[in-house]
């Protein structure tokens, strides 16, 4: 069973695996059905993060809220997700996308799910081929329980600026961390004690993830100061989050959780306190 990540050759190796293709432009949310329609990895069915892989949004929920389990639950048992099926997910774009689905099933319960590292580019510059094709797989019976300690909701944040109980990791760029070049959400800033690790930094120059080791060192760097509180992750909407959860199993850490609503939740209320730059 693979939890974390896989290679393509593995991937190559097992066409009996349930592949999902996650590619998502958050300046252009069709771009991603456009590409898989142009090209996949064989196999490989669509998984639409506005839609199946997101929550109804409230306007104060964040941008990308999670999903009604059973709904999630449903949409998988649709495509032929079975308890025993090994999923892989990729992306195009250094694995964001796809951690999201990795988690959200973990989530479910479903442990086998791993993502392909270095995505759809790694695996066509090896030559592998695409296809047009869309897949059909016999609808079954997907039965999930929603782990809620897996998660933070904005209230268990909030209480933490008061009573620590948790690190907060944003996975955001530095700049927007900073308050500095905000053009998702209408207040630039972070959550009062929250550290920065960019999900960039979990990929190395080949657009793969970096050795565990190297991982490890980078986020127990973070943690130093509060090795004795739980990590929660958060970005700009509960999706580059992910990436750095992701990466922390990857390193072999205790796992993190997540705060789904992320930065795109907590600015929505004036009530809330932010702050922009460097935490002192």
């Amino acid at each position: 069973m693979k939890t974390t990540l896989v290679d393509t050759v593995e991937l190559a190796a097992h066409p009996q695996w349930r592949i999902f293709d996650c590619r998502h432009d958050l300046a252009d949310p069709h771009a991603g059905a456009r590409g898989y329609a142009q090209g996949h990895i064989p196999g490989a069915l669509y998984a639409p993060l506005d839609t199946s892989l997101s929550g109804l949004r409230t306007g104060h929920n964040g941008r990308h809220p999670l999903p009604d389990p059973q709904l999630l639950a449903e949409w998988l048992g649709q495509n032929g997700v079975g308890p025993q099926d090994q999923v892989v997910t990729y992306d195009a774009s250094g694995g964001i996308y796809a951690a999201r689905l990795w988690w959200l099933l973990r989530w479910l319960g479903h442990p086998a799910v791993a993502v392909l590292d270095g995505g759809l580019s790694h695996w066509q510059q090896e030559g592998r081929p695409v296809s047009e094709v869309v897949p059909r797989f016999t609808p079954v019976n997907f039965y999930a329980t929603a782990d809620s300690a897996a998660c933070v909701d904005v209230d268990a944040v909030v209480d933490n600026l008061l009573r620590p109980k948790y690190l907060v990791i944003d996975a955001r760029s530095a700049g927007r961390y900073a308050g500095i070049g905000e053009t998702m959400d209408p207040r630039g800033g972070h959550i009062p004690g929250a550290v920065n690790r960019p999900y960039t930094d979990n990929l190395g120059p080949d657009g793969r993830f970096r050795a565990p080791a190297e991982l490890a060192a980078a986020f127990n760097a973070l943690t130093t100061h509060a090795f004795c509180l739980q990590v929660v992750a958060q970005c700009g909407s509960g999706v580059t989050a992910c990436h750095n959860l992701l990466a922390m199993e990857i390193a072999r850490l205790p796992p993190g959780l997540l705060y789904a609503g992320s930065w795109s939740e907590w600015c929505s209320d004036m009530a809330r306190p932010i702050r922009a730059g460097p935490e002192p």
